[in-house]
């Protein structure tokens, strides 16, 4: 086993743990943008979003907001705002092939933030309304 994060789930090497439940585990990144940042996954081992079962992935949202509400009322954090982070696949910036979800404490002019791309708000209505309709036929509802 190689994955780094398969060796923290199996406590093959340490991590500042700060849940851990059946499925899933959480631990403060050792590379924070912001003090507290922290990693939701899956014990077991999935790369991408189309490998997770829905239960998991449901089961990693709702650890992410318990430790976004413990980020929000922690006295020595008291953060500002949350950012939920999950980065599926290399061109979407996921750098460990190991499905996480980051936890980042946000606070006022902390630097931290999305790029805007050139192109924000030149997608013509007739590109949004063809892709809107091809991602309902895949849906398969409305």
């Amino acid at each position: 086993m190689s994955c780094i994060f398969c060796k923290i789930a199996s406590a093959e090497i340490p991590a500042k743990v700060i849940f851990e439940g059946e499925s899933t585990i959480a631990f403060l990144d050792i590379k924070p943008i912001n003090l507290g940042h922290t990693l939701v996954i899956p014990k077991s081992h999935y790369e991408s979003l189309s490998e997770i079962p829905y239960e998991l992935i449901g089961k990693m949202a709702e650890v992410g907001k318990k430790i976004a509400e413990a980020m929000k009322n922690t006295v020595a954090l008291k953060c500002e705002g949350i950012n939920f982070h999950l980065a599926d696949g290399r061109a979407a910036g996921q750098e460990i092939s190991h499905l996480h979800l980051h936890i980042i404490p946000r606070f006022a002019g902390d630097g931290f933030g999305l790029k805007i791309p050139p192109h924000y708000g030149q997608i013509t209505e007739k590109e949004i309304s063809f892709i809107h309709s091809k991602l309902i036929s895949q849906l398969g509802e409305k």
